[in-house]
């Protein structure tokens, strides 16, 4: 427990994001019981215990689209998965020789979204004070921002440039230059790989800036993630309804399919004692046991079996057993 409290709070320190697995029910006979506990992160490694072989690819895979989705789960892992079916709850097959069966609430753990924005205007101003109620940790980027346009308490850098501001997978850009160095906005926004850029400006400006930028380097296709005029349409006129548009297009663009989440980073990989993976194998030298569909390496497999010309290789005996015993169903 205290493993996992520690690496818990090193991972929240750094905005990473993780998910928590907890073993809420059991029926003998199980290796966990009740209030048994895990932490996967986000590269699929896992910390603590939720029991053996066949429950942890399990909960490694619920807790990466917890991580994707951003929703808990219930899972059921059960001999019995064929009989048994709970509204609310995906069950899984049971496979190792233990049997038994565990219901395991999967949580994911998500660092707050953050809203990066250049420059000092209203509209900027305004966007302050409405993402940090919706739990959006704001900076501002501004040379000339002084303590009257944004509170003490706003994390405020005197500058324009974006080099080394953390977190750009995690964070939308809004350029609220108007006028100050709007260029410069734009370029250090681009340049910073956030998922969602944005300018408040009209398109007859928008033009002459995309001119002056194609001028110095900058690509078409880079150009083309920028959306201006920045939010969608609701015929906003004051800043704050443009805020307020502003901020319905983020909320938009992060509840898509298309948005990568937190998850979709690639930090450095984590190793320490007490943490494992589903494989250490490379993805190209990986397969799936048929049964339990844990990943494994085919070159450290104990267990394989021939079928219709195919190799078929298992986490453990008992997922061999059942191959063998019907091997047809599980190929299908």
């Amino acid at each position: 427990m205290e493993t996992i409290e520690k690496k818990a709070d090193a991972l929240r320190n750094r905005a990473e994001p993780f998910a928590t697995a907890t073993v809420v029910r059991c029926e003998s006979p199980t290796s966990a019981k009740p209030g048994a506990r895990g932490l996967v992160t986000r590269e699929g490694r896992i910390t603590g215990w939720i029991g053996g072989g066949c429950a942890q690819p399990i909960v490694i895979e619920e807790a990466l689209n917890s991580l994707k989705d951003g929703t808990p789960r219930l899972v059921r892992i059960t001999p019995h998965a064929d009989s048994e079916s709970v509204p609310g709850m995906k069950t899984y097959e049971m496979v190792c020789h233990s049997g038994g069966t565990m219901d395991i609430f999967i949580e994911p753990v998500l660092p707050a979204p953050q809203l990066v924005l250049l420059g000092r205007s209203p509209v900027a101003r305004t966007l302050v004070k409405l993402a940090s109620a919706m739990g959006y940790e704001v900076r501002v980027h501004s040379p000339l921002a002084s303590d009257e346009d944004f509170p003490p308490e706003v994390n405020r850098t005197a500058e324009l440039s974006l080099a080394g501001a953390p977190r750009p997978h995690q964070s939308f850009v809004v350029v609220c230059t108007q006028g100050e160095d709007d260029e410069g906005g734009v370029r250090e926004a681009l340049r910073f790989g956030a998922p969602y850029v944005a300018l408040v400006a009209s398109p007859k400006k928008w033009k002459a800036i995309s001119a002056f930028l194609t001028g110095e380097g900058v690509t078409k296709e880079e150009l083309a993630r920028v959306r201006v005029p920045a939010g969608v349409e609701i015929n906003a006129r004051e800043p704050e309804e443009i805020a307020v548009s502003i901020l319905a297009e983020i909320v938009s663009v992060r509840r898509s399919e298309a948005y990568p989440g937190p998850a979709g980073a690639e930090p450095a990989a984590e190793s320490g004692p007490g943490t494992s993976t589903a494989s250490q194998a490379k993805p190209s030298e990986e397969t799936t046991d048929p049964i339990c569909h844990m990943t494994v390496n085919p070159a450290t497999a104990s267990y394989t079996a021939e079928y219709q010309g195919a190799t078929f290789y298992f986490c453990c005996a008992g997922c061999h057993q059942k191959f063998q015993a019907e091997p047809e169903r599980y190929v299908q």
